[in-house]
């Protein structure tokens, strides 16, 4: 019998951890990097009136036959007005051979994880060998991601963590602090983040740039997270012109990354990329070749990460028994 396995959040939660999906994000970029991946940018709706957006993210991975799509919006007035998350998602996979979904599950909770991945992943190769601090700018879910991601990869002794609200930085250093045993540093200024931090991670909504150049010292690793739709931009274009800059996919980076804004500026340009983070984990070119480099790695958020992510889950959820099957055949 063709069933469909459904798998709510609380299930995936089971089923997987942030060691496992940073591994799952990192076979993503390097499958992407060998050109075995079919996937078109993601395509965007626009809800002005709302406030918000609707992106489809379809990918498919050759030789491991994996594929599937995400939906996934994002409405930054949900928490405030609805009591929703922000951002929230489905994912279908779909039997390459015969088009049947074999399974539906949240997109949530996966794509929270696999963004804050991206940044462990990015931190593992660029970043120095003998990063301690790390600055925070935003405190929302996906630095919460974004920290747990690092902390994987980097030995963090200290974190300075920014945010518009006070008490939601307060909030986010007490609970960070008592989660991972280091020691975690609400401050009142982006600057207090960013000088003298070794790693920094940015996750804001911004439109303008609120990382400013004279700020960032020299052998900085920036994860640049984000900027995800055209006209959003964390960093000052300055940082960007003498950094070197990696990103995950050129359609997607400069139509809504970090870049966007800068390259239609025309203050960067596609040569002035060094290349993408895939080309940097199988060796295909170097990403940091020296201590004083500035390195940012732009992330828009590739869908075969999503769905190399959402497949271990699922093969997972057989072994395990776990999940509602359907036929949505009958």
């Amino acid at each position: 019998m063709h069933e469909t396995i459904l798998l709510n959040q609380s299930q995936i939660k089971e089923l997987t951890n942030m060691k496992e999906i940073i591994e799952s994000v990192e076979t993503a970029y390097k499958v992407h990097a060998e050109r075995k991946v079919q996937m078109p940018a993601k395509k965007y709706l626009f809800y002005k009136k709302f406030k918000g957006d609707l992106r489809i993210m379809p990918c498919f991975i050759r030789g491991m036959d994996e594929s599937g799509v995400k939906c996934v919006n994002v409405h930054p007035d949900n928490p405030r007005k609805f009591g929703l998350p922000t951002v929230m998602a489905m994912i279908e996979l779909v039997n390459p051979e015969t088009g049947f979904p074999i399974s539906v599950m949240d997109g949530t909770w996966i794509t929270n994880m696999r963004t804050g991945a991206a940044a462990g992943v990015a931190t593992k190769y660029l970043a120095r060998d003998n990063s301690e601090i790390l600055g925070m700018v935003g405190a929302g879910v996906q630095a919460a991601t974004g920290l747990e991601a690092i902390n994987e990869v980097m030995d963090i002794k200290e974190v300075r963590v920014s945010c518009r609200t006070c008490e939601k930085r307060e909030n986010f250093a007490k609970y960070a602090s008592e989660k991972y045993g280091i020691e975690v540093k609400a401050v009142d200024t982006i600057k207090e983040a960013v000088q003298g931090a070794d790693v920094l991670l940015t996750t804001t909504p911004a439109r303008e740039a609120v990382v400013k150049s004279k700020w960032v010292a020299d052998g900085t690793h920036i994860n640049a997270m984000g900027a995800d739709a055209p006209g959003k931009q964390e960093l000052d274009s300055h940082i960007l012109q003498k950094a070197k800059i990696i990103i995950d996919c050129w359609d997607q980076a400069s139509h809504s990354g970090e870049i966007n804004i800068p390259v239609h500026e025309k203050l960067v340009r596609r040569s002035d990329i060094i290349g993408k983070i895939g080309d940097v984990i199988i060796g295909a070119i170097p990403g940091r070749t020296s201590d004083n480099d500035i390195t940012v790695f732009d992330s828009t958020g590739l869908a075969v990460q999503d769905i190399v992510t959402a497949w271990k889950v699922y093969e997972k959820a057989l072994e395990n028994g776990i999940g509602q099957r359907i036929n949505f055949l009958e």
